[in-house]
Parts: structure tokens; sequence; C-alpha cells
């Protein structure tokens, strides 16, 4: 995955952190949690407040 894949990423995310209410993450943990995913593979200093907001977005979507 890379960070343009918001929606495979939310999915992951949600997958991994069932219990974790999406709203409530911070940004610095949530980058945290996507480059620690087993399937992430693109360059950490790709990632920024836009590309963070839209996975978030969709995680809270998955979540629903």
């Amino acid at each position: 995955m890379k960070w343009t894949d918001t929606y495979a990423i939310a999915e992951a995310l949600y997958d991994k952190y069932p219990d974790i209410d999406p709203a409530g993450v911070r940004f610095t943990d949530l980058r945290r949690w996507v480059l620690e995913l087993d399937d992430f593979s693109d360059d950490p200093a790709r990632s920024g407040e836009k590309i963070l907001e839209a996975i978030q977005q969709a995680w809270i979507e998955e979540a629903e």
C-alpha cells in the first residue's frame, strides 16, 4: 500500500484496531500506525496532513 491507497489503509487499520474510535486518533499516532502496517511500503516522508485527514475520514466511514 502507498499513502494514496486511503481506503485500503483505512480497512487495514479498522481490522487491526477494531476498538479504536478513529475520530479521536491523533495524526502522530495515525501516521505511526500506517507505517507499521505489514502491507504498507511507501516513503514515510510523503505523508502530510491532507493524506492523514483522508485516511482518518475513510477509517471513520469504515467504522460506521
